[in-house]
């Protein structure tokens, strides 16, 4: 008999609550399956599975917490026989898809989330779906307590993990001015080929090229927990995407340093959009090897982030803006970013980050090769 067990989905998740099942008793299931939604205090998360096999016993109830670690439900792995489930355990609660954040923002404002026509996949109600409601209505009632209560989970859990990062974690921080006229100007003529809709984002030129220069730099890469770092060999790379309704998840993009630009642009649209959505996956909570943070668009000179941990770094950029830079034997104002690391000192040290710096600011100067 399998175990289906609360995932931790997060340093700072100690509990979660449970929200809804996909899945009823009797049901097969493979790796890689969504079959439940939990809240926790930053996000929305569907929780995929990790097994194959049969369900078994569905012990989790919606609108119950639970510890990280605690049995959601029991499979019948394979080679064993399912035992004969009962009509009780069979029947779980049928609900519309409705993104818990929707839920929320929809009891915040007073509307009867159940009216709601949904327009996300398969009709799920989604936060802009709720909006629509709130403004048609002639008469909405303001926004009540539970927003500040929401806020303050979220700002309390990022708390939590930073908190322990300062705690446990010897920083150090380094950063480096890379020019990007190069880069700039490929992206720009890369650019004028394509659609409106798929046009790139030098966001994407950045993080891909974080995820190639790790290649050398494994140290930089990883977790470190029981008092070792464990190497990764592939690049999940955690992006910091800013919520409506404030604070931030950094969910990963899996295999980055594998991806094409063109993947890379759609994966990160689709992150972007589902983080806002409530509508998130654990695996991407749960695994991403390093953190990247762009705050380019705030209007910011750079950035020194805090390392999210079990990671052991954490990249960061700054807004694009032009500066005097010696070029063709003269100088003149080229566009140009501060790029940033934090890292681990028990993994790596300063003269490793540097190196790693110098390695991006290289890939970064031959945009055609990404």
């Amino acid at each position: 008999m399998i175990e289906f067990k609360l995932p931790s989905l997060g340093a700072d998740m100690e509990e979660g609550k449970f929200l809804e099942w996909k899945v009823k008793a009797g049901d097969r299931v493979k790796r890689g399956d969504i079959v439940a939604v939990v809240e926790t205090p930053k996000a929305a998360v569907e929780v995929e599975i990790w097994d194959e096999g049969t369900v078994q016993e569905l012990v989790a109830k919606p609108g119950e917490s639970y510890p990280v670690g605690a049995v959601l439900a029991r499979l019948a792995g394979a080679g064993e026989r399912p035992a004969a489930v009962s009509p009780e355990k069979r029947t779980v609660e049928v609900r519309r898809r409705i993104s818990p954040a929707a839920r929320k923002h929809a009891e915040e404002h007073g509307i009867d989330v159940e009216k709601v026509e949904g327009t996300g996949p398969g009709g799920s109600v989604t936060v802009e779906d709720v909006e629509k409601m709130i403004k048609a209505a002639p008469a909405p009632k303001p926004a009540a307590a539970p927003s500040a209560d929401a806020a303050g989970a979220m700002r309390r859990a990022i708390a939590a993990a930073m908190s322990r990062s300062k705690r446990e974690i010897p920083h150090y921080y380094l950063s480096e001015t890379i020019p990007m006229l190069r880069a700039s100007e490929w992206l720009a003529r890369e650019n004028e080929k394509r659609p409106v809709t798929g046009r790139l984002l030098m966001a994407v030129l950045q993080l891909k090229a974080v995820a190639l220069a790790l290649a050398k730099f494994p140290d930089l890469n990883g977790f470190f927990r029981d008092g070792a770092h464990q190497p990764s060999a592939a690049v999940h790379a955690g992006v910091a995407i800013s919520l409506r309704q404030g604070g931030l998840v950094a969910p990963a993009i899996h295999d980055a340093q594998a991806k094409t630009l063109d993947a890379l642009m759609k994966d990160l649209a689709d992150l972007v959009k589902r983080a806002r959505a409530g509508s998130l996956r654990s695996s991407e909570m749960s695994d991403p090897t390093i953190t990247v943070t762009n705050l380019g668009e705030g209007g910011v000179e750079a950035v020194f982030p805090v390392i999210y941990p079990p990671q052991v770094a954490i990249v960061g950029f700054g807004t694009l803006a032009e500066r005097p830079w010696a070029h063709d034997s003269g100088l003149r104002a080229i566009p140009t970013v501060v790029a940033s690391v934090a890292a681990d000192h028990r993994v790596s040290d300063g003269h490793r980050g540097a190196l790693y710096l110098a390695e991006l600011a290289r890939i970064l100067q031959e945009p055609e090769k990404l």
